[in-house]
């Protein structure tokens, strides 16, 4: 049994049929605040870490799918919620290093973590999917930044990651504008490498996981490992997010254009940027 802390987050756990070759079981990770869109708030964080971690030292389970419930994955931080810490130099950063580890980690989880992207996904939410190993949309998906759309820069991981999965002329591109990607787009991009129809989005999942779960554990373990090791070690990753993180805690706190994008999210108007 899985105890995120929090109603926040859930985790179900998938056992294979009996004459299934695989073993184990998968689990499937849900943020579960559909009413806002699944916005990562700090209970929302703290709940998926500690089903991360949970299920990181649970032999049994062999992959880990994290998805959303309702229609988004996740529409990134919580920004009526950032209009107060937003205002504290100390809890704010350490949100931001919180937040930031959790991405990191989820690289270092030593099972496969797979992001099923069920609908709108953008800012934090496309943090969380560049932390995992790699990404499924649904049809319906939409995928993108957003951040400066209100104001706001990211601080754990998209001005590192992004620039790395689909390349830095397109990072640009899509953190510049703030646009959203189609499900298509992002494949087309290399942002995800399939796109489903919604309703078989989480049994396609499965399936894979299924798959993962009739190799060897220790193999998949150590593939995974090297091969996120070694790209964190050939690119600087952890330097480029540590100085992700220390630009948008500075910018965060201390710019008027931040605090403006909140107050027009929260009044529902348009920014008046300086």
């Amino acid at each position: 049994m899985i105890d995120t802390g929090t109603p926040s987050v859930e985790v179900e756990r998938v056992e294979w049929d009996a004459s299934s070759d695989a073993r184990g079981c998968a689990a499937i990770v849900s943020m579960n605040r559909p009413d806002q869109l699944n916005a990562v708030s700090w209970e929302m964080l703290r709940g998926l870490r500690s089903a991360i971690d949970q299920l990181n030292d649970d032999e049994d389970v062999r992959t880990i799918l994290l998805t959303g419930r309702g229609r988004a994955f996740s529409a990134g931080g919580d920004l009526k919620g950032y209009l107060d810490l937003q205002r504290d130099p100390v809890r704010f950063p350490k949100f931001l290093d919180e937040y930031s580890e959790f991405v990191s980690r989820l690289r270092y989880v030593r099972k496969p973590v797979i992001a099923l992207v069920n609908g709108v996904t953008a800012a934090g939410g496309l943090e969380i999917l560049l932390g995992c190993d790699f990404a499924w949309a649904a049809e319906s998906a939409e995928i993108g930044d957003a951040h400066l759309k209100y104001g706001q820069m990211a601080g754990a991981g998209s001005l590192a990651l992004l620039p790395r999965v689909i390349g830095p002329f397109r990072a640009r591109d899509l953190i510049f504008s703030g646009r959203m990607l189609t499900s298509a787009e992002a494949l087309d991009w290399g942002l995800v490498t399939r796109v489903v129809p919604d309703d078989e989005l989480l049994p396609a999942g499965l399936a894979f996981a299924e798959s993962i779960a009739g190799k060897s554990r220790i193999g998949v373990e150590n593939v995974k490992y090297v091969i996120n090791a070694g790209l964190a070690s050939g690119t600087g990753v952890d330097d480029a997010m540590r100085l992700e993180r220390e630009r948008a805690v500075s910018y965060c706190l201390t710019h008027g254009d931040s605090l403006e994008g909140l107050n027009a999210f929260a009044e529902k108007r348009r920014p008046d940027f300086g």
